[in-house]
Order: structure tokens, then C-alpha cells, then sequence
């Protein structure tokens, strides 16, 4: 994480590269933008309640279903305001070409798994919000097979909407387990759920429990999708990282 040059105070704190703010945001808008015509280019996506999501600070927390799951938030979400992602899970964002990728959109918040940064990681989120910014969580924390299928949330997104006092908004992407030229992708947007009082044990536990309970929602009544060709399902597995290592079995 970096601090723009000539900043200080919370905005010291916003996640990506050394640069001046004026570059921050043309990397900012031209990312969104090329991401946004591939995207709408590729699939054919639709967006269900977009008018619930704030146009101030907030916790966005959505299923996990596919690497292109953060880029197809790019692709829909409103540009302002300005989004960012908790995550991802990298000892060293400057090796890979994805990961230098994401360093220099300046749009993620990384943390190491193997060390203890949360308060640096914290310090992000909280100038993330207080630069007025929305952050984006896969509270499953890992990729999963099935459409209709919600693995227990993390605590990190109602930890981080008690401390900061910012709602969450459960939101369900569909259509990316298996990602095909033409496939429908539909984003489905909840009512957001207040966030109030100090984060304690229960409080969190209290509010995730909520945000399970409307996401799951959205997503109980999702069809499995059926297996693609072999581009598309090259292009499903091009940057999935499975939990255990291996890659998607051959379908039944």
C-alpha cells in the first residue's frame, strides 16, 4: 500500500501506487472504462436494483463465484462512488502480472495472509471511506461451483461497517461459474442494512448473520449453468484459484 505523494492525514492511508492524485484517477476511470466495454462486449449483463446502492460510503459484500466476479462490479456499478476491493490475499502484490495489474489501478485494499497487517488493512478501508469510496468484499473469501450456493461469511465486512458506521449491501453477481461468449450475467442488488453501535463479538456476529440471510436470498433460487465449449471453459478456469488446489472437475 502507498501513500500519494503530498497527502497526508486519512487520505495518506488510500491503497495503491506512489503517484500523484490527478494520475490516481485517470488509472482509476480508463481501468473502469476498458473494463466496462470487454465486459458488456463479452456478456450480456444485467443489473437488478442498482438504485439501492448509496451514493456515500458502504460495505458492499457479494458472493464468489468466479475470478471475473470484481470485474464484473467494474463493468456495473455506478463510477461514483468510487470503488474499491478488500483483498487479495497476496504476500507480495508486485509479483504476477495480475497483481501489478491491480496495484496500479489503485483499487484494492491487499493484505498477507502469513503476516499480521490487519491495522494497516484497516487504516485502508477506513481512508477508503473517509475519501468518500465504497469497498467491495467476497465475504465467502473463496470461490465456489454452484450458482445457487452461499458459503459462511467472513466477519470482516460487518467489522468494518460497525467500526466505520457504514451500511452493507448484500449483493448477488449470477452467470459466472461457467463464463461463456453471449452468457447472461444478472447483478442483483439488496436493500442495504444499517450498521450502528460499537463492533462488538455480537454485534458482528448479529450482522453477518443478517447480510447471510439476504444474500443467500438472492441467490437460492439461481439454475446451475450448463458446461461451455472448450473456450469457454478455458476462459472459466484462466485465473480460478480453487481452496483445494485443484481445478473444476468434469462435469457429470
Amino acid at each position: 500500500m502507498g501513500a500519494e505523494r503530498g497527502v497526508s492525514g486519512p487520505a495518506a492511508h488510500l491503497p495503491g501506487p506512489r503517484v500523484a492524485p490527478w494520475r490516481r484517477t485517470i488509472r482509476y476511470w480508463a481501468s473502469r472504462i476498458v473494463v466496462a466495454a470487454v465486459f458488456r462486449c463479452w456478456f450480456r449483463i444485467r443489473v437488478e436494483g442498482r438504485q439501492r446502492v448509496p451514493d456515500g460510503p458502504a460495505v458492499l459484500c457479494f458472493n464468489h463465484l468466479s475470478w471475473s466476479d470484481p470485474f464484473v462490479l467494474m463493468a456495473t456499478l455506478p463510477m461514483r462512488p468510487r470503488l474499491f476491493f478488500f483483498g487479495p490475499k497476496e504476500e507480495d502484490m508486485a509479483v504476477g502480472g495480475r497483481n501489478r495489474l491491480l496495484s496500479w489501478t489503485g483499487a484494492t485494499v491487499p493484505y498477507k495472509p502469513g503476516k499480521n497487517d490487519l491495522l494497516q488493512a484497516s487504516r485502508a478501508v477506513r481512508a477508503v471511506f473517509w475519501s468518500g469510496g465504497t469497498l467491495a468484499i467476497a465475504g465467502e473469501g473463496t470461490i465456489h461451483r454452484r450458482e445457487s450456493e452461499l458459503l459462511p461469511l467472513s466477519e470482516g465486512a460487518a467489522y468494518f461497517a460497525l467500526s466505520s458506521g457504514v451500511p452493507i449491501v448484500p449483493l448477488a453477481i449470477n452467470g459466472t461459474s461457467w463464463l461463456r461468449f453471449g452468457g447472461r450475467i444478472v447483478v442483483r442488488v439488496a436493500e442495504p442494512i444499517p450498521a450502528s453501535g460499537r463492533p462488538t463479538r455480537e454485534a458482528i456476529a448479529q450482522l453477518t448473520q443478517r447480510t447471510f440471510e439476504a444474500l443467500h436470498a438472492l441467490v437460492a433460487d439461481q439454475p446451475e449453468l450448463p458446461r461451455p465449449g472448450p473456450v469457454g471453459r478455458w476462459l472459466t478456469e484462466l485465473f480460478n484459484e480453487w481452496p483445494d488446489e485443484e481445478r473444476r472437475p468434469p462435469a457429470g
